[in-house]
C-alpha cells in the first residue's frame, strides 16, 4: 500500500491499543507522514477474550456483515474502501466466500494487518501495557471494550467515573416505519409534558402469555469475561419475569397513568417505545434489556400488539463492555472536552461492531493529524455513514447513552420522500457517496 501524502517530518502521535480502531488510526496518520508510537499490551498482558498476539484479532466472528447498499454497514464499508482504509484492505485481501456478506479468514486477516503495521517505516510497535496517559500531543485511546485496570482508572478520572461503564444493558431498537400505529397510542405518563412515547397496550391474557414466553425462552450463555453482577435497577426482563407473573406489570410494563384513548382506561400492561434519534425513525423499547438470544427476541417481541412486523435496528444484549458516555465527554471530533490533546476511538466510544470500530479509528486518525497540523478539524458530512456514526456519538442523549451499530436511522432524511424502503436506502447511499467524494476533494487529506 502506497503513501497517501508525502512525508512531513517532526510530527508524532501515540495510539493506545492494537485492535481495529488503533491500527486504523495509526495507519492513517503514518501514511500522511506522522511518526506513530502504537502500544499493544498483548502478549505481555493477555485478555480473557483474545487467543494470540496478532493485531486486529477478530474475537467473536469472522463476518463483517452485509455488502449491499441497502444496509448501512455495507455503505460504511464502501466509504472506508474509497478512503484507503487499512481495515478494508485487510478484509479484501483475506476474504472467504460468504454470499452477500463480507467474511474473512480470521487468522489470515490478523496476520495480514499485523504485517502491514509492523513493517510500516513510520509506526513503532510497543508490546507493553499502558497504565497512564503518555506525554505528547496527540494521544488516541483505542483500548477496546475490555479496558480495565490502571488505564480504566485513569479514564474514569478524566471523564468522571459516572461516565465510564463496564457492561452494556442494551434494549432493542425498532425501525419506526415497521410499527403498526393503529394498535399503539402516543402518551406520556400522567399526561406530563408532551406525548413523547408510543405505548403498546396488552390485556391480561396477552400479558400472561408474554411473561410465560420470556420465562421459557433460550438465553445467551455469557463467557467468563462477560459475566457481570447486575444492578437491581437494570435486571434483564426475563429475570424480572422469573420473580413472579406480575413483576413486569409493576416494573417496566407498568400501565398506571397511561390510559388508552380508545377506552379511556389504563391497559392491563403496556410496553413503552421512546424516540431514539432526532429524525424519529428509531424507537427504543424502554426497560427491555435482555439476555435472550436474538431469534428468541424477534419471536417473542413480535407478539406485542403493534410490533407484529417489527424490524429491529438493534436487538438487546447484556455483556461486559467498557465504554464512555461519548455525548457527555467528547466533542464532535472525538476529542475529550477536558483535554483536547486526547482522542478516543473504537468501541470504547460507544460504537458497536468491527466495521464501526475501524471507521471510528479512521476518523480519530484523521482528526489527530489535523490537530497536529494546527488545522480546523473537518468531520465528514452527517449524510455519510462515517458522519452519521460520528454525529450519533456527539449528539445522542447523554442520559441512558448506549452503544450503537451504524443504521440508516442515524442519517438525515431525504428531501424527497420515497415510499419503498429499498429505494429510500439506495438513495441515501447514493447521496452519501456523492457527499463523501466532495468531502475528500476539499479536505486536503488525500493527494491529488
Amino acid at each position: 500500500m502506497s503513501d497517501s501524502i508525502p512525508q512531513q517530518n517532526t510530527l508524532r502521535a501515540t495510539v493506545i491499543g492494537g485492535g481495529l480502531a488503533g491500527c486504523e488510526a495509526a495507519w492513517q496518520m503514518a501514511q500522511r507522514g506522522v511518526q506513530v508510537d502504537l502500544y499493544e499490551m498483548r502478549p505481555v498482558q493477555m485478555t480473557a477474550a483474545h487467543s494470540g498476539d496478532l493485531l486486529g484479532e477478530l474475537v467473536c466472528s469472522n463476518s463483517l456483515r452485509g455488502t449491499g447498499m441497502q444496509n448501512a454497514v455495507g455503505l460504511l464499508k464502501e466509504e472506508l474502501r474509497r478512503c484507503d482504509s487499512l481495515f478494508i484492505a485487510a478484509a479484501d485481501a483475506t476474504a472467504v466466500p460468504a454470499g452477500s456478506a463480507l467474511a474473512v479468514d480470521r487468522e489470515g486477516f490478523a496476520a495480514w494487518l499485523t504485517a502491514q503495521i509492523s513493517n510500516h517505516p513510520r509506526i513503532t510497535l510497543h508490546r507493553s501495557e499502558v497504565t497512564r496517559i503518555p506525554d505528547g500531543d496527540p494521544v488516541i485511546i483505542a483500548s477496546g471494550p475490555l479496558t480495565a485496570g490502571p488505564l480504566a482508572d485513569v479514564i474514569a478520572q478524566l471523564t468522571g467515573a459516572e461516565h465510564l461503564y463496564f457492561y452494556d444493558a442494551i434494549a432493542p431498537i425498532i425501525e419506526a416505519e415497521s410499527i403498526d400505529l393503529s394498535q399503539v397510542y402516543a402518551a406520556s405518563r400522567y399526561g406530563r409534558g408532551t406525548a413523547d412515547y408510543l405505548n403498546c397496550p396488552l390485556d391480561r391474557e396477552q400479558y400472561l402469555a408474554f411473561v410465560e414466553a420470556l420465562k421459557t425462552a433460550e438465553q445467551v450463555v455469557p463467557r467468563d469475561f462477560e459475566k457481570v453482577v447486575h444492578f437491581e435497577g437494570c435486571l434483564p426482563i426475563e429475570a424480572l419475569a422469573e420473580r413472579g407473573e406480575m413483576t413486569l406489570a409493576f416494573g417496566p410494563m407498568k400501565p398506571v397513568g397511561l390510559p388508552d384513548p380508545r377506552t379511556g382506561k389504563d391497559p392491563f400492561a403496556v410496553i413503552q417505545l421512546r424516540q431514539d434519534d432526532r429524525h424519529a425513525s428509531l424507537y427504543n423499547m424502554v426497560g427491555f434489556q435482555t439476555k435472550l438470544t436474538w431469534p428468541e427476541q424477534q419471536r417473542i417481541f413480535r407478539t406485542i400488539p403493534g410490533l407484529e412486523q417489527a424490524r429491529f435496528a438493534r436487538l438487546g444484549s447484556m455483556h461486559r463492555n467498557t465504554f464512555i458516555n461519548a455525548p457527555a465527554c467528547l466533542n464532535g471530533t472525538l476529542q475529550l472536552d477536558s483535554m483536547q490533546r486526547l482522542f478516543f476511538a473504537g468501541q470504547i466510544t460507544g460504537v458497536e461492531g468491527y466495521v464501526e470500530s475501524a471507521g471510528c479509528g479512521f476518523l480519530a486518525g484523521l482528526f489527530a493529524l489535523q490537530h497536529l497540523q494546527g488545522l480546523t478539524l473537518m468531520p465528514p458530512p452527517s449524510t455519510t455513514a462515517l458522519g452519521a456514526l460520528l454525529n450519533h456519538l456527539s449528539t445522542a442523549a447523554a442520559k441512558g447513552f448506549q452503544p450503537m451499530n451504524v443504521t440508516y436511522g442515524l442519517f438525515p432524511p431525504l428531501e424527497k420522500r420515497l415510499r419503498k424502503r429499498r429505494e429510500r436506502r439506495l438513495a441515501m447511499a447514493e447521496r452519501a457517496l456523492a457527499d463523501l467524494d466532495g468531502w475528500r476533494a476539499t479536505s486536503g487529506l488525500w493527494a491529488e
